[in-house]
């Protein structure tokens, strides 16, 4: 699930729960409303419990998107989860955003 917070900045969102293929489309659906909503996007990630490689392509394909028209991705408090996922595939360089790792 993804929950929005206007702030001075930006927006920030929140997502809860898993980023797995059995709620990518509905993730995917969300992001892009997200990703319309404001030209800084933070995406909190210190509540994702599960991730898988659908759930990564979903955050690829967002920081693509808002490469592509000029905005800001910044993901933010990763979980040890996302982290992890993110070691194991050598994607922390890639998304290049500061890692803080979150209590679980």
């Amino acid at each position: 699930m993804l929950t929005f917070a206007q702030t001075e900045k930006g927006c920030i969102a929140r997502i809860e729960g898993p980023m797995t293929i059995n709620n990518a489309m509905e993730l995917k659906n969300q992001f892009i409303s997200a990703l319309r909503a404001s030209q800084d996007l933070e995406l909190d990630l210190a509540a994702v419990t599960d991730i898988d490689t659908a759930g990564l392509q979903l955050l690829i394909m967002a920081k693509q998107q808002q490469i592509f028209v000029q905005h800001n991705l910044t993901l933010i408090h990763h979980s040890k989860t996302v982290f992890e996922a993110f070691e194991i595939l050598g994607l922390v360089s890639w998304f290049n955003d500061p890692i803080v790792i979150t209590r679980q």
